[in-house]
């Protein structure tokens, strides 16, 4: 059987078209599983969703502070604590899980990094940002409205 001239082309156009439409799904699930109502959806999450929409960071999704924004770095921590957080809802755990160190430094850089600004002139008294500023995305113990920066 002989192929003409055309069919590498075709398959060219294929491959194209099917790599263009995965990395479109790739892009679209990422983006799906950075945000609050996929979050949400394990009962381990249901307090950070619910207190994270009444907080000064509400229109941020999830995964801007709780991921590395590096896509390199950030699939596979994504899918490590992706399993963990899917093992605690399986296991019943409650809420809030124990934040690793890995984590922490991945909120902090990402705390850096939005608020580098505000942080030029600010002393680091402690390791992490979320030392003073508990609960800022939170919102845990006190009401929106009643709040400050520091509260905890």
């Amino acid at each position: 059987m002989a192929t003409s001239p055309k069919s590498p082309l075709k398959m060219l156009a294929a491959g194209t078209a099917l790599g263009a439409a995965l990395v479109f799904a790739a892009a679209a699930g990422m983006q799906f599983t950075d945000a609050r109502p996929f979050c949400s959806s394990c009962h381990v999450m249901h307090e950070a969703a619910l207190t994270h929409s009444q907080s000064p960071h509400a229109e941020l999704a999830c995964n801007e502070c709780h991921a590395p924004h590096n896509l390199l770095s950030k699939i596979p921590f994504k899918a490590k604590e992706g399993i963990r957080d899917f093992i605690g809802n399986v296991q019943g755990k409650e809420a809030p899980l124990a934040v690793n160190l890995e984590t922490r430094d991945v909120v902090q850089a990402n705390c850096m990094s939005c608020h580098k600004v505000t942080n030029q002139d600010v002393m680091m008294a402690k390791p992490y940002c979320v030392d003073c500023h508990r609960g800022m995305a939170h919102q845990k113990k006190t009401p929106v409205s009643f709040r400050e920066a520091a509260d905890e």
